[in-house]
């Protein structure tokens, strides 16, 4: 119930509400420069340590189901190692040795900054100049399925470019991860990389442009390679903040500072636990990003100065660094770039999650609302219509439906590794049609009450394009986990009946890990 949005039946009633917002400036004191080694193991004895607390309420997950569902949410965390360059010293730019918290690194054409023009998540970062390299002079034992890095510009120096290395050789030899990277933001951003690699590595991180112009480094983190199933996946995932999703009543998002979403969450993902609140971070679906962290994922947010692309490598957050693009009720039309970059992300292996909400909910007053955005996207893209096989119907429901997909209990969305879903509960959201012309892969998986299940009426679904996939779900209520900024009114869905294990097995089946 993201939004006041009752209409009478038989209206098309439209209330344009002013809401005044009475914002708190949140200082977030705790200390994120850790270095942490967080493999945790939720064993049966402390299970109930680690449950968040079950009410007996109508919806509340409850009973077997929602054991089964947090003991596999916080099973196993994978571990990560964060350099975060506080305990080194060095003020000069001559190649040397300097001992930090995770080992010794070779800086080369760089120093430990700590000036006021220093960009830094702390008291301290690295900064590098012209040709310089920051190296590991150890190796980490327990591989690496991904890296994230911070980076900026030094004060008011021009963009660099730069690139990371690795090695499983002691040093020998060294391989380059993912692309170059350029720095042209004044404030730190995220470079995530997929390295995907067991046993002993280190890094090297290479200033490549040769200028004089400088570029910070921070919070330098290395999740622990894992073959297993569950947890420690690695995974990325980027919630889209760039299309007004906190606009009017909404606040869609995984984390903000003082109501304005950034890169990266804080505190860091890297310093959180099992037992870790949703709290931790402020949004209203921080609860949806906390239990991704918790099994090893890496989230992230494209922030409203963020850009749309696909294979722009001059963009740190272009769509091909990451796995799954969550799209939470967008306000604000794609552009024609933005359309093509999104199809060509998903028909190049990429996870779309879809989030609408019913219809005359136009939250920024520009003419456009979720549901005809998303429609926008699918049949004005300039490329091909109906991509993903579904159109979003201009309805507004109100409802809870067991009518879950029949005869299927192999469908990893419905029946997943987070749990078996039975419910779904609408609270002012849109419906679906179906096409299996426009794309035969579309799959319905939960219709509204008393219907059969056929090609209308649905309330989310499935598909696939080209060798990516798709989910949509057509009401933002159910992933709404109660808090966020202030101001906002908002109410848990999250934690009530099958909401958690339909959105979590979503989110893993879009990462193609189920």
């Amino acid at each position: 119930m993201p939004c006041i949005r009752r209409a009478k039946a038989g209206h098309r009633l439209y209330m344009q509400v002013t809401y005044y917002y009475l914002f708190h400036i949140f200082n977030k004191t705790i200390n994120m420069k850790l270095l942490t080694w967080s493999m945790l193991l939720c064993l049966a004895a402390g299970y109930s340590s680690c449950k968040k607390q079950m009410t007996g309420a109508a919806g509340a997950a409850t009973g077997a189901n929602a054991v089964t569902l947090r003991s596999n949410a916080v099973a196993l965390l994978a571990a990560s190692t964060t350099e975060n360059f506080e305990t080194g010293t060095k003020g000069s730019y001559a190649t040397g040795d300097v001992n930090l918290a995770t080992g010794v690194w070779t800086f080369n054409d760089a120093l430990i900054g700590n000036l006021s023009t220093d960009k830094k998540n702390g008291t301290q970062s690295a900064r590098v100049r012209n040709s310089g390299t920051l190296t590991m002079k150890f190796d980490h034992a327990g591989g690496a399925s991904t890296v994230t890095i911070l980076h900026a510009k030094f004060g008011t120096d021009a963009a660099s470019t730069w690139q990371l290395w690795y090695s499983t050789n002691g040093g020998s030899s060294y391989i380059q991860a993912g692309s170059s990277i350029s720095t042209s933001s004044a404030s730190l951003v995220q470079a995530s990389f997929a390295i995907n690699v067991s046993g002993n590595i280190r890094f090297e991180i290479r200033k490549t442009d040769g200028s004089s112009n400088r570029i910070n480094f921070d919070d330098f983190i290395i999740t622990d390679f894992s073959s297993g199933g569950g947890g420690g996946t690695g995974k990325r995932f980027l919630f889209d903040a760039s299309k007004a999703e906190t606009a009017g009543n909404a606040d869609w998002v995984i984390d903000e500072d003082n109501s304005n979403p950034q890169q990266v969450p804080t505190p860091a993902q890297s310093t959180i636990t099992a037992t870790t609140a949703e709290t931790y971070w402020t949004g209203a679906i921080s609860s949806w990003g906390i239990a991704l962290a918790k099994q090893g994922d890496i989230v992230s947010t494209l922030p409203s100065t963020g850009l749309i692309t696909y294979g722009n490598s001059s963009n740190p957050q272009d769509l091909s660094n990451y796995d799954v693009f969550v799209v939470d009720e967008p306000n604000i039309r794609f552009t024609a770039t933005e359309k093509t970059a999104i199809l060509n992300f998903v028909s190049n292996g990429g996870g779309l999650f879809m989030i609408s909400d019913h219809t005359v909910s136009d939250r920024n007053n520009d003419g456009w609302d979720s549901p005809a955005i998303w429609n926008d996207l699918m049949t004005n893209n300039g490329n091909i219509n109906n991509p993903f096989g579904f159109s979003i119907d201009l309805t507004n429901i109100v409802e809870l439906s067991n009518n879950v997909l029949t005869g299927n209990t192999g469908n990893p969305i419905l029946h997943g590794s987070q749990g078996n879903v039975t419910q779904l509960d609408f609270h002012n959201g849109a419906t679906l049609t179906l096409s299996t012309s426009a794309n035969p892969a579309v799959q319905g998986l939960i219709w509204r009450s008393g219907v059969a299940q056929n090609a209308s009426n649905l309330l989310c679904a499935s598909s696939t394009y080209g060798t990516g996939r798709v989910f949509v779900v057509t009401d933002s209520s159910p992933m709404d986990d109660g808090t966020g900024a202030s101001g906002n009114t908002l109410f848990n869905g999250w934690t009530t009946y099958s909401h958690i294990p339909l959105f979590m097995n979503a989110s893993l089946w879009l990462a193609k890990l189920q």
